[in-house]
């Protein structure tokens, strides 16, 4: 766990910006219990992290969906800290977990206040968390520049992808992380720093990508380059973003109800996938059901592990009646 919530509450993080990242490691469960987790330092956390990711299966290129995986998810509104790690155990025991899950996941986690009415105010404080998971990734940036460059001399190979999930207001928190790191690292660029970002109801503009890969130091240029491939899981299903709409009048529909915008070309890399079929009748939480409904973790799934989004529309669509 990576946090830039305050640390002064004996009884866990609390809803307040820190100036510094704080890293933690827990063993076992529960993880919604503060107890549970150990403090580390940077280098501590950094250098776990490194030796179990290089326990990882090396595969051939031609192998590479089965290759594990060092994933950041970042929680979205409307989440205190106990929810966030429920959610974060949630993600890693259907995804992450045993002999045959995905690799690792990191919870990044940022003081959304858990108040439905502390709406505007989490939105800031997602905009401000934005440099801290800059710093975070950047911690992954460094590493995969430092594996590439050992790879290109045969002295190793990295046998783990980074990927990304992000929830709702998580992903205006890693627009602004990814345009810090781009700004920082890799403009113009160099290394791709994440193989699959998947955004998972954002409370985002729905044009964000019409600036494409264009380097002009505007929109998502940062994401659509730092980027392998960006999927867009939505749903005019979600009333939660019908009200992030109402909020704002910012005078753009949200990604996570509308998908992308059809007006405006966007990359390659960049597409959406309406999840409004799959789920279960009757669902009432539409905005997290993502994550407990069977058929869209599957989704979640092939996409992390890299299939053709041809191959995944074909698989996971219902068939027309």
């Amino acid at each position: 766990m990576i946090t830039n919530r305050n640390t002064d509450d004996p009884t866990g993080l609390g809803n307040h910006r820190s100036e510094r990242l704080s890293f933690y490691t827990a063993d076992r469960g529960p993880v919604d219990k503060f107890p549970t987790w150990t403090s580390r330092s940077e280098k501590q956390f950094r250098l776990e992290l490194a030796a179990q990711a290089d326990h990882f299966t090396e595969f051939k290129p031609a192998e590479h969906e089965q290759q594990k995986h060092v994933t950041l998810f970042v929680h979205g509104y409307n989440n205190d800290w106990k929810d966030a790690a429920i959610r974060y155990q949630k993600i890693n025991d259907a995804f992450y977990a045993g002999s045959g899950g995905l690799g690792i996941c990191v919870l990044f986690t940022w003081p959304s206040n858990g108040q439905t009415a502390h709406y505007l105010s989490d939105r800031d404080d997602a905009r401000a968390s934005g440099q801290a998971l800059s710093q975070a990734l950047n911690l992954l940036y460094d590493h995969a520049t430092m594996m590439e460059v050992l790879a290109s001399q045969s002295r190793a190979v990295c046998k783990a992808k980074v990927s990304v999930i992000a929830h709702s207001m998580g992903n205006w928190v890693l627009q602004n992380a990814l345009k810090y790191t781009w700004e920082r690292y890799n403009k113009p660029l160099l290394v791709s720093l994440i193989n699959q970002c998947v955004m998972v109801a954002a409370d985002v503009d729905n044009d964000l990508f019409a600036g494409g890969e264009t380097i002009g130091g505007e929109g998502a240029e940062g994401m659509a380059n730092l980027c392998y491939r960006i999927t867009a899981l939505y749903s005019g299903k979600d009333s939660v973003l019908g009200v992030s709409a109402g909020l704002k009048h910012f005078g753009k529909r949200r990604l996570g109800r509308s998908g992308l915008d059809k007006e405006v070309k966007v990359s390659d890399n960049v597409w959406d996938f309406d999840c409004s079929a799959l789920f279960k009748p009757g669902e009432k939480d539409i905005h997290s059901a993502y994550f407990w409904t069977s058929r869209i973790q599957s989704v979640i799934k092939a996409v992390l592990q890299g299939h053709d989004r041809g191959i995944i529309k074909a698989r996971h669509l219902p068939k027309p009646r």
